[in-house]
């Protein structure tokens, strides 16, 4: 199937907001899509990572009835505790994800992150947003995750979009291989372009992938005039060097078609996720001070960039 015959393209969608003011212009709503090629160490959508269904578990809603053991086929399930105590939790290297303990649950404890959905099922939702889109002069993002690991439904939803009048963006890491995802890109009307630091082995560190290609991508998308929204996250110990800030604004400084930076202060808002994700969250650091947020801000609006602090 070629990028440009995507019709019956389907994905899988972990979220979907309405209202938002901090992905893009005006009033937008986000999609956020599962699957990415990073692993950030501070990422706050954990269950974006995968590209495929997971089962989410909220240990205290569940009341023992045992219903998701007898059920299990590979014996994944167990149960600690007793009473108001009891506590279920899964084995994910015995787990295959099908899903047939989610059906027994009934009181919650387990659900499942992530929704297979057509092109039409999303678009039928974004759409009922579309008169705030038209005088807020707002439109649809498209996240994740990153939403070129999943470039036949992206595309799809972009061109359905397009198609009726709604502004479309593409909130992107920027890493990508091949021509189906940065077709996504270029053909967005706006870029919100993720961009974690400068340095390659530091970048390495932080989130498993070399910024080299992240790095180029953004150059030639910039070169052709593509309108971008630079997103930096700002992960005190990690990626906030002099250096490297100082290395972001002087690069950013000479792609003209930055429209502006936004400095997104790191939060721990998310680490409750990892444990429903049978996961450890290994990050420890606080949060940047916002006296020490405007610095880096500053630095920024030296090198002429306009920079805000939030999306």
């Amino acid at each position: 199937m070629s990028v440009d015959q995507p019709k019956d393209a389907r994905g899988i969608v972990f979220h979907i907001i309405h209202g938002s003011f901090v992905d893009g212009h005006g009033v937008r709503t986000t999609v956020f899509l599962k699957g990415c090629p990073l692993r950030c160490v501070w990422c706050c959508n954990p269950e974006g990572q995968a590209g495929y269904l997971e089962i989410k578990i909220t240990s205290g809603k569940c009341n023992g009835c045992e219903k998701c053991i007898r059920i299990c086929p590979n014996r994944a399930i167990l149960l600690n505790g007793k009473g108001e105590n009891v506590r279920v939790s899964i084995d994910r290297d015995l787990c295959t994800n099908c899903q047939e303990c989610v059906d027994v649950c009934f009181t919650g404890a387990l659900e499942v992150f992530g929704k297979n959905m057509s092109v039409g099922e999303v678009f039928n939702i974004v759409q009922q947003d579309q008169l705030y889109y038209q005088h807020s002069g707002g439109g649809v993002t498209i996240g994740g995750g990153e939403p070129t690991s999943q470039p036949f439904f992206t595309h799809a939803l972009l061109k359905k979009c397009q198609a009726s009048g709604i502004h479309t963006a593409v909130d992107t890491c920027g890493y990508v291989m091949d021509h189906k995802g940065y077709k996504v890109l270029k053909e967005a009307d706006l870029l919100l372009y993720d961009l974690k630091g400068m340095d390659p082995s530091e970048h390495m560190r932080n989130t498993g992938v070399s910024n080299e290609r992240i790095l180029d991508n953004l150059e030639r998308l910039a070169g052709m005039n593509k309108p971008i929204i630079i997103r930096v996250p700002i992960v005190p110990g990690h990626n906030d060097s002099a250096k490297s800030i100082k290395g972001m604004a002087e690069f950013l400084s000479k792609l003209k078609s930055v429209e502006r930076v936004d400095l997104l202060p790191y939060h721990k808002y998310g680490t409750i996720k990892y444990g429903q994700l049978g996961r450890i969250y290994k990050l420890n650091t606080q949060p940047p001070y916002g006296e020490y947020i405007s610095s880096l801000k500053t630095i920024f609006e030296h090198y002429g960039l306009e920079t805000q602090v939030g999306g």
